[in-house]
């Protein structure tokens, strides 16, 4: 009974392994902020640093203790987390659902992405802020190594369709390859996304041609 337990496990093991060559890990990215170093100043107090408290699944990234509220023309959305590290300037990505509560419709754009697209207001206690752009719902898109990528065969750029192993299976189009050594291989999707496919953390997805 040892061994067989000991082969069962051996072979769930092996299941595993194959999933993770043959997949990309899947994340759900919630509404964030990305700020400069005036703007952060302009929240916080002149020579304020962010805190870093949590890192994020792509090297360098981190969430930040502090929070903001979004201020649009029918509603606010409060404590809205801050990323970092700083940007050379702000921008504050949300789902489609959450511009119809700010009252704003924000265009589908990879993130720095910025030109043309509306403006928000923030909020720090009685410090505000008003951007005159840089409200984006972001593309989905999947981050990947150059090493993932030549595995894979995509390109920088490329855009594929991704089945989506999830509670709610579903094939995501027009997800957007973006190749670099300073990423980690894992898809982006919104909340709204992960909403319809029933997403998990955990969930995992097949890029299609």
């Amino acid at each position: 009974m040892q061994r067989l337990d000991c082969a069962v496990l051996d072979a769930a093991a092996l299941a595993e392994q194959v999933v993770a060559r043959l997949t990309v890990e899947i994340e759900a990215s919630g509404r964030h902020v990305h700020l400069s170093r005036a703007h952060v100043e302009a929240l916080f107090g002149p020579g304020y640093r962010l805190n870093r408290v949590k890192d994020l699944s792509q090297p360098g990234q981190f969430a930040c203790a502090e929070r903001v509220t979004l201020e649009g023309p029918r509603g606010s959305i409060p404590n809205v987390v801050i990323l970092g590290p700083e940007r050379p300037e702000s921008q504050v990505e949300i789902s489609l659902t959450d511009g119809v509560a700010l009252g704003i419709t924000p265009p589908v754009r990879l993130s720095g992405d910025i030109a043309g697209t509306p403006g928000v207001t923030l909020r720090h206690g009685d410090r505000v802020l008003r951007l005159e752009r840089g409200l984006i719902a972001a593309k989905r898109h999947l981050h990947m190594t150059p090493e993932d990528a030549a595995r894979f065969g995509v390109a920088d750029r490329q855009t594929v369709r991704l089945r989506c192993f999830t509670a709610r299976p579903l094939v995501l189009e027009e997800v957007e390859v973006r190749v670099s050594p300073k990423f980690a291989t894992v898809a982006h999707i919104d909340y709204d996304e992960a909403n319809a496919c029933g997403f998990q953390k955990g969930g995992r997805g097949l890029i299609l041609s």
